[in-house]
């Protein structure tokens, strides 16, 4: 057997065991390990000389995939996050945005999008935003009579902003495997980021001034109940810009700007007596294992990344890509695009980018493609395939957290307005695409 066919049958096998649900760093070492073992045998090697030789790769791998000094931003933005909603930071943001959004046609829905665009600047990642934004908002609008799949669609979808907005774990992923700058690809992200919840939000006005019972009104706030929510925001607002302006005027590297923002999040969570011992450890533990999972995902990525140039599958999609110079750009950027909503129907966004980078870099870069630019696509494509049925992982996560209230079918009708609003941003970033790259270039 061929190194090539061998690739692709491990692949496939890799595929297989994601769809079976097992976990990615079980999966992704597991099919490396085997694969690197088929290959070296079909070269002639004796079975004790490549077990000898694999097992020293992954000894090698597991330390030297992981020893990036940039890989420390993870853990950073990932406490940052956790002391925030652990003394109650989030909280006070989405109850901010909904007084000041009161008089707004489906205000609550409006607060709840730009509620879930703040927690994603704080947290990082896409599934907690969902978590936590459907926790408190979703029952606050089902009580005033909202439409369950205006009420749970609207964070199904803002949600998946965690992966865009920055700071973004995934970006921070796709940085380091793509040796492009993490900063600018933070900030390339500000843009589409407000342009999505400038999509969502606007989508929300117009259906809701156009059908009213969408969003019955809710009770109007006087402005010094207003001015009074602010009070407990200005702290963690003023936080993420400092972060975000830091990264922006490179007063921080990105490593320093998650070590500014957890630290700056533990400051004002001391500073308001809001932080317990119980909070301080449960914001610890939640940390450790979300930096462990990623860690062993790296390190599998690392392993399935050499296994494939390994077997020349990379060296071919290389050449193939740069024999495509007559092909329009479109038409294979509309064919990454339904590789990467039908993956991400089924798979998470951390499993997909690891899975698939090793095979698509080398088509971006053969093209000769901004990968700046294509970072800012694929995090898009990767929201997109998070709310697209039959699977779309946050629909479920807001349908384990609303319970019987809203069925599974009402929350997909509900999440499809805004798939169609991703859509059109997901164009206009393809045809335009000084939107990403217009911040960047001022860096």
């Amino acid at each position: 057997m061929d190194p090539q066919t061998i690739g692709i049958a491990i692949t496939v096998l890799m595929v297989a065991m994601l769809l079976l649900r097992i976990p990615i760093a079980v999966s992704l070492v597991s099919t490396a390990y085997l694969g690197l073992t088929l290959v070296l045998l079909t070269r002639g090697g004796s079975f004790d000389a490549v077990f000898h030789s694999v097992n020293s790769f992954l000894g090698e791998m597991a330390y030297s995939s992981t020893a990036e000094y940039t890989f420390t931003t993870i853990p950073m933005f990932l406490l940052m996050g956790y002391v925030a909603t652990e003394a109650g930071f989030t909280r006070d943001i989405y109850s901010a945005a909904r007084l000041w959004l009161s008089r707004v046609p489906g205000g609550l829905a409006v607060a709840s999008s730009v509620g879930c665009a703040m927690f994603a600047a704080i947290s990082g990642s896409s599934l907690a935003t969902a978590a936590a934004m459907g926790r408190m908002a979703v029952p606050e609008m089902l009580d005033r009579k909202y439409d369950k799949g205006l009420a749970t669609g609207v964070v199904a979808a803002s949600g998946t902003l965690g992966s865009l907005i920055p700071p973004s774990i995934l970006m921070i992923l796709y940085g380091v495997f793509t040796e492009q700058s993490i900063a600018k690809l933070f900030v390339a992200g500000i843009l589409p980021g407000l342009l999505s919840v400038a999509m969502f939000t606007g989508m929300i006005m117009v259906r809701c001034r156009r059908n009213p019972q969408l969003a019955p009104p809710v009770p109007k706030a006087d402005f010094a109940e207003k001015l009074h929510s602010l009070k407990r925001t200005w702290g963690m607002v003023g936080l993420i810009v400092l972060v975000v302006a830091g990264l922006y005027s490179g007063m921080f590297t990105p490593t320093e700007a998650g070590g500014v923002g957890s630290f700056g999040a533990f400051l004002l969570a001391f500073m308001t007596r809001r932080l317990g011992k119980d909070g301080t450890s449960r914001a610890l533990k939640d940390t450790l294992k979300g930096t462990s999972m990623l860690f062993a995902a790296i390190i599998g990525a690392y392993m399935i990344t050499t296994f494939t140039a390994l077997t020349g599958i990379a060296g071919s999609l290389t050449s193939w890509a740069t024999g495509l110079e007559n092909v329009p750009p479109l038409v294979i950027l509309a064919s990454m695009s339904l590789l990467y909503i039908f993956l991400g129907t089924f798979m998470g966004g951390v499993e997909i980018m690891l899975l698939t980078l090793p095979v698509v870099v080398p088509i971006i870069k053969g093209l000769d493609y901004d990968l700046i630019w294509f970072g800012v696509i694929m995090i898009k494509y990767l929201e997109i395939g998070m709310v697209t049925p039959p699977i779309g992982i946050n629909v479920f996560v807001i349908n384990s957290v609303t319970g019987d209230r809203v069925r599974l079918g009402q929350i997909f009708r509900g999440v499809s307005w805004f798939i169609v609003m991703d859509v059109i941003t997901l164009t206009l970033l393809i045809l335009f695409p000084e939107i990403a790259l217009y911040l960047p270039s001022l860096m």
